[in-house]
C-alpha cells in the first residue's frame, strides 16, 4: 500500500530524513513514532505532497507519484489516494457541520448527492450523526477531531495518515479515538498514524516504526517489535514480609543483581530461564520470606522507545 524508498529531505546542511525505506502493507494500523524532530512530520508531508524532498520516491496503492521530478497530474493522482489528518485541523468555525462536509467534498470534486450520502454515513461512522446541524466551533476537540476524520474519508481514501489525532485529547475522547481507528481497520483501511503516547500506539496499532534523527531505527509488526530492545532475565518480586531477609540473600548470589528495591517489591535481573526464577523463589519461601507475587518484566513500547531513541523522552 505505501512504501517509501530512500526518501531524503534536506534543510540547507541539515538532515532532516536520511534515507529512509519503509513498507506499509494494506490493512495495516501502523504507528509511527519517535522524538521530537525525529523526521516522523516531515516524511509525513512529503507523502502527503505537502513537501518535495530532496531525493527518494513514495508510491502509495501501486503510483509512484512523489519524488524529485514528479509531476503536477502524478500528485493530484497520489492526493485522491490518501486521506490526511494533520496535527493542526484548520476547522472553519462558522459553517456547521453539515457544511464543512459539503465544502471539502466540493473541493474533491464530488456531487451534491454523493456529498449528503456519504457524509451521512461518515457522521454515523464517528458517532456525530447528532450534531449535523451544529456549527463547529460549538464542538467539544474530540468531537472535530473526529469530524476531521471524516472530512479526510469522504473521497474515500486507500490511505488514511494522521499526524498526532489524540493530542490534547481527555481520556475519553482518546478512548473514542482508538475505538474508531479500530474500526476503520476493521473495515479495511490502511491507516498510518503518528503520536506520542506510545501506550495507545501498542494498543491498537499491529506494526510500528520507530525513527530517531532522521533514520528509522526500527519497523515492523508489533509482536516482534516488543520482543527486541527488553531485557527478559529481569523477574519482579513482591513481598509481604522479609524483604530486608531477601536483600541479603540476593547479595550472596553474584549472578542477580538487585536492579530496584521499593517498599515491598525488588526487582532483579540475571535470570537465565524459568527454572532459575523457581529455584530463586523457592530458596527464597524455604529461607523465611513471605512472596506475594512474581513476575518477568513485561515488554513495552516505551521501554523499546527509550532503548532505541537513547533515552530522549
Amino acid at each position: 500500500m505505501l512504501y517509501i524508498e530512500n526518501l531524503v529531505k534536506m534543510y540547507g546542511r541539515f538532515p532532516a530524513v536520511k534515507g529512509l525505506t519503509l513498507r506499509v502493507p494494506k490493512g495495516d494500523l501502523f504507528g509511527f513514532v519517535g522524538p521530537n524532530g525525529a523526521g516522523k512530520t516531515t516524511t509525513i508531508r512529503i507523502v502527503c505532497g505537502l513537501l518535495k524532498p530532496t531525493s527518494g520516491k513514495v508510491t502509495v496503492n501501486g503510483i509512484t507519484g512523489i519524488n524529485g521530478g514528479a509531476t503536477r497530474s502524478q500528485l493530484k493522482e497520489i492526493k485522491k489516494n490518501i486521506g490526511y489528518v494533520p496535527d493542526f485541523f484548520g476547522v472553519y468555525d462558522n459553517l456547521k457541520v453539515t457544511e464543512y462536509l459539503e465544502f471539502y467534498g466540493s473541493l474533491n470534486g464530488m456531487t451534491y448527492r454523493d456529498i449528503v450520502a456519504t457524509s451521512n454515513d461518515l457522521l454515523a461512522l464517528v458517532n456525530l450523526e447528532d450534531k449535523k446541524d451544529f456549527y463547529v466551533d460549538t464542538l467539544s476537540r474530540g468531537m472535530k477531531q473526529r469530524l476531521c476524520v471524516a472530512r479526510a474519508l469522504l473521497h474515500n481514501p486507500t490511505l488514511l495518515i494522521m499526524d498526532e489525532p489524540s493530542s490534547g485529547l481527555d481520556p475519553a475522547a482518546r478512548i473514542e479515538m482508538k475505538e474508531l481507528l479500530m474500526n476503520l481497520q476493521s473495515m479495511g483501511k490502511t491507516i498510518v498514524i503518528s503520536s506520542h503516547i506510545l501506550a495507545d500506539i501498542a494498543e491498537m496499532c499491529n506494526a510500528v516504526g520507530i525513527m530517531n534523527q532522521g533514520r528509522l531505527v526500527a519497523a515492523g509488526k508489533m509482536e516482534n517489535i516488543l520482543k527486541t530492545g527488553t531485557d527478559t532475565s529481569r523477574l519482579i518480586i513482591s513481598f509481604a514480609n522479609g524483604i530486608e531477609l531477601a536483600q541479603r540473600i540476593f547479595t550472596e548470589q553474584p549472578a542477580i543483581r538487585m536492579e530496584s528495591v521499593r517498599e515491598n517489591q525488588i526487582i532483579i535481573s540475571g535470570v537465565a530461564d524459568d527454572a532459575m526464577a523457581n529455584r530463586i523463589i523457592v530458596d527464597l519461601i524455604s529461607r523465611g520470606v513471605t512472596i506475594s507475587g512474581f513476575h518477568r518484566e513485561e515488554r513495552s513500547l516505551e521501554k523499546i522507545f527509550m532503548n532505541m531513541t537513547g533515552g530522549v523522552a
